[in-house]
């Protein structure tokens, strides 16, 4: 496996959108619209094995000390060959430099974001100052985090997960 891991670009974003689809259209991830793959394509890092994106991630600050994985999949045919761990340790590398203490994630995959120190979480684990100001984010993924009733809908049976760095 000739795979390497990269800061993503811009001309990735339509790779990167292939593989989101993949897994948004039968409900194993959220989908995400191609104007936000492009705002957010600097969170982004790409799998790459010579000219082709096999897999992709994110890592979106919400707060001083926490962050949130996001979009991490990889292409149907080259699952359980080591790309999504790759990708996992080079947002968890990212997370530190930035200074993040903790990252979240809303995922069906407790069992591989478990092999990499997440743990399943209940309530909101931040003092109540830092909750009202997360609460006046427009951003889905802090909703997410807070467990809002609003976001209920789109996350269903997805389980929120949190890492201590």
């Amino acid at each position: 496996m000739s795979v390497t891991i990269r800061p993503a670009r811009t001309s990735d974003v339509k790779d990167i959108r292939k593989i989101i689809d993949a897994y948004a259209a039968p409900g194993r991830m959220l989908e995400k619209e191609t104007v936000t793959l492009f705002e957010s394509v600097q969170e982004f890092v790409v799998a790459v094995d010579g000219d082709e994106v096999v897999g992709c991630g994110a890592l979106h600050v919400l707060w001083e000390d926490l962050a949130e994985v996001r979009s991490v999949a990889i292409v149907e045919n080259r699952h359980k060959t080591g790309i999504g761990h790759l990708i996992m340790e080079t947002i968890i590398e990212r997370a530190k430099n930035l200074g993040v203490k903790r990252i979240f994630c809303l995922t069906f995959q407790t069992e591989f974001f478990g092999k990499h120190g997440f743990e399943v979480i209940e309530g909101t684990p931040v003092e109540p100052e830092v909750y009202q100001q997360l609460l006046r984010s427009y951003d889905a993924g802090v909703a997410e985090f807070l467990d809002l009733e609003s976001v209920k809908p789109i996350t269903l049976g997805n389980t929120r997960m949190l890492k201590i760095l």
